[in-house]
């Protein structure tokens, strides 16, 4: 069942994915294809698992999709729309057949609809008259043109079955699969409808283009049971193309069938599923060999073994290898999340009567698994927040001489050992003054004190749990509304969100992140008698200060280092513990950030660079302000993770 659940998800998001596709280019004859195929298979493996109400409903799809693909129904917003909401059944029946291990009910309004269509299209079917034996479309006509092109070969094959046989349909099926190994099936008389209702005698035939010879294809189509090919001959393209009715082919329909075809003999990426509990065993099992690794470190450096030594260079190599490789078995394109926005977009914008396009970059960016099913939540609620606050109505972006069509961004890249995700929309942007006299008026900032922010400080009033400046509440969003979780959510990612705004041109939101969360580089120092790790990407330099370095304002310890003033944090006094004892008047102090802010963090001690496995506290221990973790250092002693965003 778990393949059939993940392989269904996979064909319902590529009919999601395909019908937006289809929806802004009517005319793509080789996404409509792909639509019918997904559509197709998905039937096939719904009547597999017994679920004859899933098989029903994506029967009745196929039929309008066959519609669709013959010209005798045109692709409209009203027909997309009962296609997505199809989907939205489909998937609703797998969810209940998962959890509750039965079929529920399909909504009979959309079978009714369905059926509907295929009517006036079956209508429309009756009405034409037939020019050849087999008539081909505009798009077989130009998939027809493209093959002979690239040297293709075009074969009519008859099937016949064994008298009596009881599963005429499953048969046919049968061929139907074992064909398209081969190439493109092209045409099929009766039309596969009429197969797949047992509406023909004990035979049928098929057009089909290829690069393989007759043998083999004779070959394959005999091993199936009940099934016998009656003849196969070679169709000269060329003078088929001649004896057919011509029609008038743009270059573009001739470059989407020659896509198609080589489309359907690209590579196949060698992929297997891996259950993800298991890749965190793996996981937990390099992080125990990082350790001991760093242990034998230690050993080899008091007894001086050059052998050992030897080894454990080795050690480390293999190590950093079987690392790096489990890393990337975890890694996974950003694509997962991206692509549930497109559908998303599309329905929240409508419903507001917006003119809403969704550009998305950088999709094939990749992140660790752990990191890729949190960041959806987020990133869904900062794209309702601009669609339904950030960007204006078409109207009132026409009055200020904008596009009417609005400019929604996602994007990601990767910097370093982080990904960088953005959302930016060219709505209205944020009001920052606005901002600042909300925060003033419902107590978040004192009076004094919120004239003297700058504009940097008073965004960050937006992610303060509670704070909103919309005064209504709808069931889409509201601008700041829950942007304290969405803060809270990055930054149990040990990442960092910022916004920058121009009012009038629009707001951007920057998410950045690491890339993945099992094993990081990190800075080993001392306050007190412990000892703490702090992630390396976190730092930004090292330093020390004398006590005159240290000066006080408002009660508050600063430094100043390039001609930027930094806040002091005591490290002792933040994890409450005594400080050692000072044998010199110099204080080491680390220098972080958490974005664009910076602060100095005194120390103890510096200890070293050193490469730790991130271990959960566990329940009974998570949540302790300033705390992200912990990790067992070489010496068996566990040292505990600092959680630099606290600091800000």
């Amino acid at each position: 069942m778990d393949i059939f659940v993940a392989e269904s998800q996979e064909h319902l998001d590529n009919l999601n994915k395909n019908l937006l596709l289809l929806e802004k280019n009517p005319d793509n004859k080789s996404v409509l294809n792909e639509i019918f195929r997904s559509a197709h298979t998905l039937k096939g493996m719904a009547a597999t698992m017994g679920l004859e109400r899933m098989a029903e409903l994506t029967h009745e799809m196929e039929t309008v999709l066959t519609f669709l693909k013959e010209g005798k129904i045109v692709v409209k917003q009203d027909i997309i729309d009962l296609l997505l909401s199809c989907l939205d059944d489909l998937n609703a029946m797998i969810r209940s057949f998962v959890k509750e291990g039965k079929e529920p009910c399909i909504a009979q309004g959309l079978i009714d609809a369905l059926r509907n269509l295929s009517e006036c299209g079956s209508d429309q079917s009756q009405e034409q008259t037939k020019s050849s034996y087999f008539e081909f479309n505009e798009y077989e006509l130009s998939v027809l043109e493209a093959s002979k092109e690239s040297n293709y070969m075009s074969y009519h094959i008859k099937i016949e079955l064994a008298e009596g046989t009881v599963m005429k349909s499953a048969r046919a099926f049968m061929v139907f699969r074992c064909l398209e190994d081969f190439g493109q099936i092209i045409k099929c008389i009766p039309p596969v409808q009429d197969l797949e209702e047992e509406k023909f005698d004990n035979s049928f035939e098929i057009f089909l283009i290829t690069l393989e010879d007759a043998e083999k294809i004779t070959t394959a189509l005999n091993s199936i049971s009940e099934v016998k090919v009656a003849s196969i001959t070679e169709v000269n393209i060329e003078r088929s193309l001649s004896s057919i009715t011509p029609a008038v082919h743009s270059q573009k329909d001739d470059s989407e069938a020659e896509n198609f075809i080589i489309s359907s003999k690209a590579l196949h990426l060698k992929t297997v599923r891996v259950d993800i509990d298991r890749l965190d065993d793996m996981m937990n099992l390099v992080g125990e060999l990082v350790i001991n690794k760093t242990r034998l470190e230690q050993i080899a450096s008091g007894y001086r073994m050059s052998e050992m030594e030897e080894a454990i260079e080795q050690m480390g190599r293999l190590t950093t290898d079987l690392q790096s490789l489990v890393m990337k078995v975890r890694m996974v394109p950003i694509r997962q999340v991206f692509d549930r926005f497109p559908r998303m977009v599309r329905d929240i914008s409508h419903s507001l009567h917006k003119d809403v396009e969704l550009v998305i970059e950088g999709e094939q960016t990749e992140l660790d698994r752990t990191v890729i099913d949190e960041i959806g939540e987020p990133l869904v609620h900062l794209i309702r927040n601009a669609l339904d606050h950030g960007i204006e109505p078409p109207d009132v972006r026409a009055a200020v001489d904008k596009p009417r069509t609005a400019l929604l961004r996602l994007a990601a890249r990767q910097e370093g050992n982080n990904v960088i995700i953005e959302v930016e929309d060219d709505g209205e942007g944020i009001d920052i003054n606005d901002i600042r006299k909300q925060a003033i008026n419902k107590g978040f900032v004192d009076p004094r004190e919120g004239e003297l922010l700058d504009d940097k400080a008073v965004l960050n009033i937006i992610f303060e749990q509670g704070f909103s400046t919309n005064n209504t509440v709808n069931d889409i969003s509201g601008r700041g509304i829950g942007m304290d979780v969405v803060k809270a959510k990055i930054e149990s990612l040990n990442g960092t969100i910022d916004i920058e705004t121009e009012k009038g041109k629009g707001t951007k939101v920057i998410i950045n992140l690491p890339l993945t969360l099992a094993i990081i580089q990190a800075l080993l120092v001392k306050v007190g008698e412990e000892q703490y790790a702090i992630p390396l990407h976190s730092i930004d330099e090292t330093t020390f200060l004398i006590p005159e370095q240290i000066k006080m304002v408002q009660n508050y310890e600063v430094f100043l280092l390039r001609d930027m003033v930094l806040p002091l944090i005591r490290g002792s006094r933040l994890l409450e513990v005594p400080t050692a004892d000072q044998k010199n008047s110099e204080e080491f102090v680390v220098v972080v950030h958490k974005g664009k802010q910076r602060l100095g963090l005194v120390v103890d001690q510096l200890v070293g660079q050193q490469e730790i496995v991130i271990k959960p506290l566990g329940n009974l221990l998570a949540g302790i302000p300033g705390i992200a973790g912990a990790t067992i250092l070489g010496n068996g002693q566990v040292a505990t993770i600092l959680d630099v965003n606290s600091l800000f």
